[in-house]
């Protein structure tokens, strides 16, 4: 098995995106989807008791997306594809959010080195992850 080859905030530009997870109960049968509809080859990522899965380019092995189990810290998360994008200040962008109506949706968690990350809810219901 090739080693990850993606590091969140390696390429870090404000306001770009930098990642896409998917968290949902059946995380092995949709990595298996999504292997199969397109082309991505799977990589287990040990959670410890049970595996998550990024999602590896099949021409470059870099990591292109997620799919993760909905257990454990990532209960909570819906069960769609949420866009990680990056900020420069990742503790006054949520503070903006929730001034503009915004919901801060669980805790600002650690992202390994790479730095910190949370998700958030826009006024229309919309969700998107916040990295910085």
């Amino acid at each position: 098995m090739h080693p990850i080859k993606y590091n969140f905030m390696e390429n870090k530009r404000i306001g770009r995106p930098v990642w896409f997870d998917l968290t949902v109960e059946n995380a092995e049968q949709m990595s298996d989807f999504y292997s199969q509809v397109l082309g991505w080859e799977k990589q287990a990522l040990d959670m410890g008791g049970y595996s998550d899965f990024v999602m590896n380019d099949a021409e470059t092995k870099e990591g292109v997306a997620g799919v993760c189990h909905a257990r454990g810290s990532n209960a909570y998360l819906p069960p769609q594809w949420l866009l990680y994008v990056t900020v420069e200040n990742l503790d006054a962008s949520l503070e903006k959010c929730q001034n503009l109506g915004g919901t801060i949706i669980g805790t600002k968690r650690k992202m390994g080195e790479q730095g910190h990350y949370c998700l958030i809810q826009d006024p229309a219901g919309a969700y998107m992850m916040l990295c910085g």
